[in-house]
């Protein structure tokens, strides 16, 4: 399983589709109403291994509950996923990083303010998660295998979850930093949460688009998100396909 979020949706490697279907024919689907979200579900193939592709995703801040927002990602553990790519667009907190650049996701802090898992338990879940290792290491190592044979450039880093929509405070940036986060965003923390409880392997991956509030003397917007993410389009296609090329070899 594939999920594209912002600065990844014209980075879909060239899968062979067998069906596609926009997010509003599907009960349940939230749709999404922010630009660079096509919102649309695609089966494919990748020389032979099946794929499931989520391009764009419903956001916490557009005011659906996180049980709507994380439901294609159960929809995809009940179809068979095994593994999932969770992509993203983040702003670099860390010194190191840099507008262009990508961030393999070590662990996480979610900042939100309502938790995926709370209310009903799906039948034979576990609402008392082990959070120990989200994000798995074997399919990281395949993003940095897939990094060096592309010649990425890939950093790991911890990744906080705000619930946007507004961009962060300068204040606000020092402190998360002080926590020991190196980027922040408005997604996937849920998302990782609800493939973890139906026992999916996952891997999360951001486009740093931008500096955190406090890094840079330009005020941050959307337009400066989506142009960072057309900017390094082809370096995204060529890391996403050749992480699911490595993928495909180990299966």
């Amino acid at each position: 399983g594939l999920v594209l979020g912002s600065g990844f949706q014209h980075a879909l490697p060239h899968l062979q589709v067998t069906a596609e279907l926009p997010y509003e024919t599907i009960p349940g689907f939230p749709t999404p109403e922010v630009n660079g979200h096509a919102g649309r579900l695609i089966f494919g193939h990748w020389e032979g291994l099946p794929v499931a592709v989520l391009s764009g995703r419903a956001h916490y801040y557009e005011g659906w509950p996180l049980a709507a927002v994380t439901f294609p990602i159960a929809v995809l553990a009940a179809l068979g996923i095994t593994d999932l790519l969770l992509t993203n667009a983040a702003g670099g907190i860390h010194r190191c990083l840099r507008p262009g650049d990508f961030m393999c996701l070590s662990d996480h802090i979610n900042f939100m303010p309502e938790n995926p898992l709370r209310g009903a338990v799906p039948p034979g879940k576990n609402r008392f998660l082990d959070l120990s290792q989200v994000y798995s290491p074997q399919l990281n190592g395949l993003l940095r295998q897939a990094a060096r044979r592309t010649k990425v450039r890939l950093r790991s880093g911890v990744y906080l979850a705000v619930a946007g929509p507004c961009y962060e405070t300068p204040a606000e940036i020092r402190a998360f930093g002080r926590w020991g986060a190196d980027a922040v965003g408005m997604s996937t923390a849920p998302e990782a949460l609800v493939a973890r409880q139906w026992g999916v392997s996952v891997a999360g991956l951001s486009c740093i688009t931008n500096l955190a509030a406090g890094r840079s003397r330009s005020p941050i917007s959307h337009a400066e998100v989506l142009a960072t993410g057309e900017r390094v389009r082809e370096s995204a296609r060529a890391l996403l396909g050749a992480f699911i090329d490595l993928y495909e070899q180990k299966q």
